[in-house]
């Protein structure tokens, strides 16, 4: 099943590992380690294999992507060795990426991306193409009455107001186009009815939002651990010091409350209530494409003694996360060709806020992932959305 990955923000860190990965994994000069996918539990004929995957994507900036994996192997995110041994294939990616449009409407830059979608898929044979977003972190969208109805959408987009921020404006295009949509940032994406009766008018899955890598990773593990022993958080407070282009995106106060609120999520619907305490995001441009989470919890048990729990996470953010992107790829495309449409709330494991979710534990959202996998192994899914 050749499948397409196009990335927007394609010469991002987390967008770059990706690629790299991917492409040394096709050659067999690295191990799948961080995939879930490759897990025996959801390893399987239904997912493409690696050797199936072809790149492509939009961004705004122009640095040539060989320049971008030689700066990050300097900073020690990425083997040089491997950088050096894959220049040939990341040159054919290179040719394969396009910039981001500019001017016009929305609607003329949505019909521009749709037609770079459309040029991708036909030029490689690719039986389809999954647009995965890993741009930079928006502010919440304004709302806007054709944010309600398709229709009523595709008429405001032809006019000269920006209708849509950039990250829903690409789920836009990418249903237009016939093409699966996956939300790897706490951007708004395809959350919007409007969006949302397309992707089902289109028969589309699509997945999101926001990465689940480093400290809500942690707390998706913990805060099940303090409900199911009837223990009582008292407080949860939490310092995440970011460097890279996502620490300084997150320094505009808009894109920090986006992503503190998808951060927050888990602990008032899994514990039941809100914990006194708050997340906090600095950006430490020191760390370049590096992260520091500290959290504090005070908690409450028998008879009222208090106690407290601290941890601290030190990661190299994009080679956490780029294996999970290539991981929703592969299981976005797979869920399409069984017929699935609208939310995939089985991905719930690999996102802090995610779509449809019925749960934030990390192990019964597992469980919700294996089974949705088996599903897919069998030959389809049983549900109601496809």
């Amino acid at each position: 099943m050749r499948t397409g990955i196009w990335l927007i923000g394609a010469r991002g860190s987390v967008a770059t590992t990706s690629i790299v990965g991917a492409l040394a994994l096709r050659a067999g000069l690295t191990g799948p380690t961080g995939c879930v996918t490759e897990l025996p539990e959801l390893r399987g004929p239904a997912l493409p294999a690696f050797t199936d995957l072809v790149l492509g994507g939009h961004d705004v900036a122009a640095t040539p992507l060989i320049k971008r994996a030689e700066t990050m192997a300097a900073a020690g995110v990425l083997p040089g060795r491997l950088v050096d041994a894959l220049a040939g294939e990341l040159a054919e990616v290179e040719r394969a990426l396009r910039p981001a449009p500019t001017g016009g409407t929305q609607a003329d830059r949505a019909a521009a991306v749709g037609r770079d979608l459309t040029d991708f898929r036909d030029r490689h044979g690719l039986d389809r193409v999954v647009v995965v977003n890993v741009s930079a972190t928006e502010p919440a969208a304004a709302p806007h009455p054709a944010h309600l109805d398709p229709a009523a959408l595709r008429t405001a987009l032809a006019g000269p107001d920006e209708v849509l921020p950039p990250s829903s404006l690409y789920a836009y295009a990418a249903f237009t186009a016939g093409c699966p949509y996956v939300d790897f940032t706490p951007s708004t994406g395809a959350r919007l009815p409007a969006l949302a009766a397309l992707a089902a008018e289109r028969g589309l899955p699509y997945a999101g939002h926001d990465g689940k890598t480093g400290e809500t990773l942690v707390k998706s593990v913990l805060a099940p651990m303090f409900a199911m022993r009837h223990l009582a958080v008292r407080s949860w407070s939490g310092v995440n010091l970011l460097g890279g282009g996502d620490g300084a995106n997150l320094a505009d106060p808009a894109a920090n409350a986006a992503k503190v609120a998808s951060k927050q999520r888990v602990l008032g619907e899994t514990l039941g209530y809100v914990p006194q305490g708050d997340t906090r995001i600095d950006h430490v441009e020191e760390l370049g494409d590096f992260k520091t989470a500290w959290d504090l919890i005070t908690f409450a048990g028998f008879l009222g003694t208090g106690m407290r729990m601290e941890f601290t996470w030190h990661g190299c953010d994009s080679a956490l996360a780029a294996p999970l992107v290539l991981d929703l790829a592969r299981l976005t495309a797979a869920a399409h060709a069984a017929g699935r449409r609208g939310p995939l709330p089985e991905l719930a494991f690999f996102f802090k806020d995610p779509l449809d979710a019925p749960t934030h534990s990390l192990a019964e959202q597992w469980a919700l992932l294996r089974d949705f996998v088996a599903g897919l192994h069998r030959g389809g899914v049983d549900d109601q959305s496809r």
